[in-house]
């Protein structure tokens, strides 16, 4: 069983940055990515970025120039680095390990960009 532990969210001003993990126990042998996603409420949850094992990485359009994802293979732990933040960036943060057959999620982190 895989268990997935945020942290870094936070509240911040417009132009700001955070930078959100993702640490993974348990074994994830075989994964084939470990991503981002987030939530805003009365909005469908939407990928934000995905890396894979062999590190090639994908993002969502809204977000590509301002966040990188990365990852520390000795630590297991996923990272997602936010820039120039937006108040459209606003939402609740997953973090999720996808395996051929299923799904692993973290509980979420609140990022809230306001003034």
């Amino acid at each position: 069983q895989v268990q997935l532990v945020e942290s870094g969210g936070g509240l911040v001003q417009p132009g700001g940055s955070l930078r959100l993990s993702c640490a993974a126990s348990g074994s994830i042998f075989g994964f084939n990515a470990m991503a981002w996603y987030r939530q805003a409420p009365g909005k469908q949850r939407e990928l934000v970025a995905a890396i894979t094992g062999g590190g090639s990485t994908n993002y969502a359009d809204s977000v590509k120039g301002r966040f990188t994802i990365s990852r520390d293979n000795a630590k297991n732990t996923v990272y997602l680095q936010m820039n120039s933040l937006k108040s459209e960036d606003t939402a609740v943060y997953y973090c999720n390990v996808e395996f051929p057959d299923r799904y692993y999620w973290g509980q979420g982190t609140q990022v809230t960009v306001s003034s």
